[in-house]
């Protein structure tokens, strides 16, 4: 079997939940535990989806896990970020010395983290370790104002990583999972996926990404419309709107995405570049839609726009964030963690010897 048709295999075994069933079993829970029904809105939501994904009508979320996907971007040649392309394996370096802010965030909730090298214009081999996964298809991707992000081929490639990498923090025993991100310009990919699914003007959708002013925003909206235009060559196929405009890391993210999905462990996925990835991963297979939450709403002017594109779902958090690295995932994470610690640990009214109104049973 080739690459393509073994990606399209994973990518069709995902099915959708039977809520059906699963929701009654965890409805059956909640509205018996002490508490008006429905009274801790969406928390108890949050204890229904986890239930539908495991199929397990007592689960538990203590082994947290948020992958960081890295990569470069041609089209930093263009000025679109304040920052040069050095600084993503710079900031790659921080993430694996324990010094940046995805650390310092997953630590305070518990979450272990990982990071995932898919297209660094750098050579990272020498820190390889617990925390560190050589994933590198190339050294970036070409600048998509003078060409296709990448062949066709590699996009594949970029999405059976992240598939490899579900099932390898499947192994390592994750039971929640969350997506996050590190590239120099990767706003502009993001920006261009964004807009070729909503179909907005590219002024409408660009933001500030690293803080760069009007001016380069501008520039940027013109570079997106002209990659739309010259690099997407069926806009059906969801492989090559990411060949086209996308990024290694965008692509890892999705198949990452997809491989929670195939693996029934729940991601939540975190800010504008994270979203991105699944904008790719929804029009490969929309089921995967049932295994994904959204982290947050990041600051990002684009964000929103790709949010509205997911129908069904709303963002956990809005702290008007926008840093990336997984930071807003991996806090939402903690919170669904502590809807299911509520589920499992709440006394029922029988088990509190509390009367319990026939209007919650």
């Amino acid at each position: 079997m080739n690459e393509k048709d073994y990606l399209f295999s994973l990518v069709n075994s995902i099915k959708p939940l039977n809520k059906k069933r699963f929701y009654k079993i965890a409805e059956y829970r909640l509205n018996r535990l002490i508490k008006p029904k429905g009274s801790l809105g969406r928390l108890e939501e949050f204890a229904k989806d986890i239930v539908s994904i495991t199929e397990n009508d007592r689960p538990e979320l203590r082994e947290k896990y948020v992958c960081v996907f890295a990569g470069d971007h041609g089209v930093v040649k263009e000025g679109v970020s304040l920052f040069k392309q050095d600084v993503t394996a710079q900031m790659v370096k921080n993430f694996l010395s324990g010094g940046a802010a995805i650390n310092a965030i997953a630590n305070s909730v518990g979450a272990h983290v990982i990071v995932v090298d898919v297209g660094i214009n750098a050579d990272l081999r020498s820190y390889a370790g617990n925390n560190f996964i050589n994933g590198k298809i190339k050294n970036g991707t070409n600048n998509i104002y003078e060409d296709r992000a990448m062949t066709y081929e590699d996009g594949i490639k970029s999405l059976l990583k992240g598939i490899e990498i579900s099932c390898i923090i499947k192994e390592k025993g994750a039971e929640i999972c969350a997506t996050g991100d590190m590239g120099i310009a990767n706003t502009t990919p993001s920006s261009a996926i964004t807009c070729f699914y909503s179909k907005k003007p590219a002024r409408l959708v660009c933001g500030q990404g690293t803080g760069v002013s009007l001016n380069i925003i501008d520039k940027k909206a013109d570079i997106i419309e002209k990659a739309i235009k010259s690099n997407i060559q069926n806009g059906n196929d969801p492989v090559d709107v990411l060949a086209g405009v996308g990024g290694f890391e965008i692509g890892a993210i999705a198949g990452f995405i997809l491989g929670c999905a195939v693996n029934r462990m729940p991601v939540v996925v975190d800010g504008f570049i994270s979203t991105a990835g699944a904008l790719i991963a929804i029009n490969l297979n929309p089921d995967v839609l049932d295994y994904m939450f959204l982290g947050h709403l990041s600051k990002e002017r684009g964000h929103k726009t790709a949010v509205n594109l997911i129908k069904g779902k709303k963002p956990i958090l809005d702290l008007s964030m926008r840093l990336g690295e997984g930071t807003g995932a991996v806090i939402a994470m903690k919170i669904i963690e502590t809807a299911i610690n509520m589920y499992n640990n709440m006394l029922t009214f029988d088990e509190a010897n509390v009367f319990a109104s026939k209007l919650n049973k």
